[in-house]
């Protein structure tokens, strides 16, 4: 049965994580958000950074990391260390119950090692829904806790796999819709999905999917907005309520407006 309460699941971007002022302000605005909450982070440019420095050189095919095995020791103790850890802290100095992490702690997320097609990915985790244990979730709410989940899961043999954060969220939001009135909210370093790209406050309120061929033929949805656009109407279909894309320094708008209308883009079917 579909409880009443509504659950926001929210994933920030690497480009807030990295940027000091902007990160303070969002986990202030994401520790007052009333209710329940699952916070996804990305990587940032750290675990680039710290590679870097320990002689590990990042590899990416299509913009997707290879995760080889040094590389997944490198982004377990970036991702599932020291930023999950850094995130937890701030927001426990913020009265926030906050928990960190991985897909690993309570087998939270189960997820199965990329096949090798063309291109040889490594310890890389394809997610799904199912793949979700939502009754874990259940219990951390009912004990007042706020996860916070790094971009990591597991194959159930021992090994961890690197996940992309964005499929993270929206899995977790997907399974959890069974049971909570789910908001899958996406913040960036953007206002929302600018009709005009040159345009920041160029926003489009709100996109359905009869909306994407004209949007695409004005030039509107371009680069890496399409495969997110994609991810949101599935989710939708799955049974997420809404889907929005919009800024981290206004997060504190979700809870001023039930339907969101005053937070960036509204994605729905």
């Amino acid at each position: 049965m579909t409880s009443s309460s509504r659950l926001y699941v929210i994933k920030i971007g690497g480009q807030v994580i990295d940027d000091e002022a902007a990160c303070a302000d969002f986990l202030q605005q994401f520790a007052a958000l009333p209710g329940l909450k699952v916070l996804v982070h990305g990587g940032g440019k750290l675990a680039t950074r710290i590679g870097e420095r320990l002689g590990i050189t990042s590899q990416y095919v299509q913009g997707r990391r290879i995760t080889d095995e040094a590389t997944l020791q490198l982004v377990t103790m970036v991702y599932g260390g020291l930023i999950n850890r850094q995130l937890v802290a701030r927001l426990q100095a913020l009265g926030c119950m906050a928990i960190g992490l991985t897909g690993a702690d309570m087998d939270l997320m189960r997820a199965t090692k990329r096949p090798v097609k063309e291109v040889d990915y490594g310890w890389v985790g394809d997610l799904m829904a199912e793949d979700v244990r939502v009754e874990a979730f259940v219990q951390l709410f009912d004990a007042g806790q706020v996860p916070v989940l790094a971009p990591l899961t597991h194959d159930g043999q021992g090994h961890l796999l690197n996940t992309n954060a964005d499929t993270i969220a929206s899995c977790v939001a997907v399974a959890l819709s069974a049971h909570y009135r789910v908001q899958l909210v996406f913040c960036f370093d953007q206002k929302g999905v600018l009709r005009r790209p040159e345009d920041p406050d160029s926003v489009i309120p709100l996109i359905r999917p009869a909306d994407v061929p004209a949007l695409m033929e004005e030039g509107a949805l371009r680069d890496g907005i399409l495969p997110k656009l994609d991810n949101a109407f599935a989710a939708c279909r799955a049974g997420v309520e809404q889907v929005l894309i919009g800024p981290a320094h206004a997060l504190s708008a979700l809870s001023a407006s039930s339907s969101g209308q005053s937070f960036g883009t509204i994605i729905r079917l």
